[in-house]
């Protein structure tokens, strides 16, 4: 994947898969610390002896652990934008969570640019349709779309926009 890109070089990108991160561990560590940090201590995933009897067979991260993890994804597979001063994460439209994760199993994130489209002088509203695969498993975690917003100095907004 390129690592760098003009802001014009944006709009030409909607429809291609922009990002494909590196695959991360979700293990017992990571969920304990998530489940500590939103008071969420559900069994299914700090439990490992009764989340054993669970339909799951273990424990397994939070849908919402899963979702944050698209920070770190974002960061490590798309290209950096070089007129940008500041992103930021708009939302989210039609999050939906396919399967569990399992504690130990590797997730990565693909980034598909949906929508680009220049608000104001000084902003670029991109949406990403993205999915976060499980390792080998045929249906991923999540799917949704996200929508950021990319800012920069408005002196850089390409000419006929």
């Amino acid at each position: 994947m390129v690592k760098e890109i003009s802001l014009a070089d944006v709009p030409g990108l909607v429809g291609t898969e922009t990002g494909l991160s590196d695959w991360i561990v979700v293990d017992q560590a990571m969920i304990d610390a998530f489940a500590h940090a939103t008071n969420d201590h559900q069994f299914i995933h700090v439990d490992p002896e009764r989340a054993a009897s669970s339909p799951f067979g273990g424990t397994i991260a939070h849908g919402f652990l899963t979702l944050s993890l698209l920070s770190a994804m974002n960061y490590n597979s798309l290209p950096k934008v070089r007129e940008q001063t500041m992103g930021i994460n708009y939302g989210f439209e039609n999050v939906r969570f396919l399967s569990p994760v399992k504690t130990g199993a590797r997730i990565r994130g693909h980034f598909v640019l949906a929508e680009a489209r220049f608000r104001g002088a000084g902003m670029l509203m991109t949406s990403y349709d993205v999915s976060i695969e499980i390792e080998n498993e045929k249906k991923p975690a999540l799917t949704a779309k996200w929508i950021t917003i990319i800012q920069f100095d408005p002196k850089d907004r390409p000419e006929n926009v």
